[in-house]
């Protein structure tokens, strides 16, 4: 008589790297191009020619021609008529939206995470994160909270199993955390010294900001984040603009950037509410009240430092911590960021380029956790 019995198992085997189609390839690289020229298509194509005369990324059979058409059938990129009547190719949406899915899978993939679920803060409510601890059940609360497999448990204890009973004694309710909501304002320096000495600092801040933006608005739509940039002055850019910001010729007007940011938190329902601050000079600027611009890059200008100082203040008395991410490693420099962050009882980090990505992310996965109160 023939078995007929199945087995089952498990079958191991050398790991195997999924096959990708020549534009998977070359798109990848095109993503990482496209953001470091700031959105200009040309400029990015220039370099993928260099790339690809150097690397060999392509052959006969698939071309840089044939990656460029597959683009517009894609709806990657699109032909636009500029004034002067000639055309002009750009990005779409559909690769704005690709480029901030890179940063986050870039950044956010890198980070080892403790759990899965939405943000949740340190105390008990209201909510669908469990804890894992029980409590005795409590009249008034939800039926869909009780602990059935806990509680039968309790009713076999307590009365026996034959004589099966389960009264309102036996019943226990989980434990879960109340899911708090946050609201993030992102200030992006764009002074001159953001590329100033070979180094472009610029392109990693701008990955930041678009991966933050990219977690918040697919996996906490319920916290809000906005973006701003500040130079001599401070103004607020969408999400959809980051991939083609660029340093000016500017200095860095440290306080109109906090008092926008400010501004912008106080509009916000929710009590949960951070500045998170990237930033690799010092204020160097401010804007008097007739309109004219206060300038002294020599050094830290006292009255300048001073109107830091109480911005810092001011947030700390509104209930809103300044986390300052300082892209410099000058020690006047530090100690500036010191003295803000103990104004503001706030947090600093003093890093270079390389984790800029992590420990900001990290911090607003830690500060969501908690529960701020105004």
């Amino acid at each position: 008589m023939k078995n007929t019995t199945k087995r089952k198992g498990f079958v191991f085997k050398t790991y195997e790297t999924e096959q990708e189609s020549p534009f998977e390839k070359l798109f990848e690289i095109f993503k990482e191009l496209i953001t470091h020229t700031s959105g200009d298509f040309d400029e990015a194509i220039d370099w993928l020619h260099s790339l690809d005369k150097e690397y060999q990324l392509t052959d006969e059979n698939y071309t840089i021609d044939d990656f460029i058409e597959d683009l517009k059938k894609k709806g990657y990129i699109k032909e636009e008529i500029k004034g002067d009547g000639l055309g002009e190719t750009k990005i779409t949406s559909k690769t704005e939206r690709a480029i901030r899915q890179q940063a986050l899978n870039h950044i956010f993939g890198k980070i080892k995470r403790s759990g899965a679920g939405n943000h949740k803060s340190k105390s008990s409510g209201i909510g669908d994160e469990h804890t894992g601890d029980f409590r005795n059940y409590q009249f008034g609360d939800a039926l869909d909270k009780v602990s059935m497999t806990e509680s039968i448990r309790n009713a076999q204890i307590n009365n026996g199993i034959e004589n099966f009973n389960l009264t309102e004694n036996d019943l226990v309710v989980e434990e879960t955390l109340h899911k708090s909501q946050m609201s993030t304002v992102l200030m992006i320096d764009i002074s001159h010294s953001m590329i100033l000495y070979g180094e472009d600092r610029i392109t990693p801040a701008k990955k930041v900001a678009m991966a933050l933006a990219e977690l918040i608005t697919t996996r906490y739509p319920k916290d809000t984040l906005d973006i701003i940039v500040f130079g001599n002055d401070a103004w607020s850019i969408k999400i959809k603009d980051l991939p083609y910001l660029q340093v000016g010729p500017y200095h860095t007007n440290t306080v109109a950037g906090l008092q926008l940011a400010m501004d912008l938190l106080r509009r916000k329902r929710n009590t949960n509410k951070q500045i998170f601050m990237i930033t690799d000079g010092k204020p160097s600027c401010l804007r008097l009240p007739d309109g004219q611009y206060y300038k002294n890059s020599n050094g830290l200008d006292k009255h300048i430092v001073d109107k830091c100082y109480a911005m810092a203040q001011q947030a700390r008395k509104s209930h809103i911590p300044i986390t300052t991410f300082m892209i410099a490693q000058d020690p006047y420099l530090m100690q500036f960021v010191k003295a803000f962050t103990k104004a503001n009882q706030g947090k600093a980090f003093y890093t270079g380029l390389k984790g800029l990505g992590e420990m900001i992310f990290e911090d607003y996965e830690t500060n969501r956790k908690k529960r701020i109160k105004g």
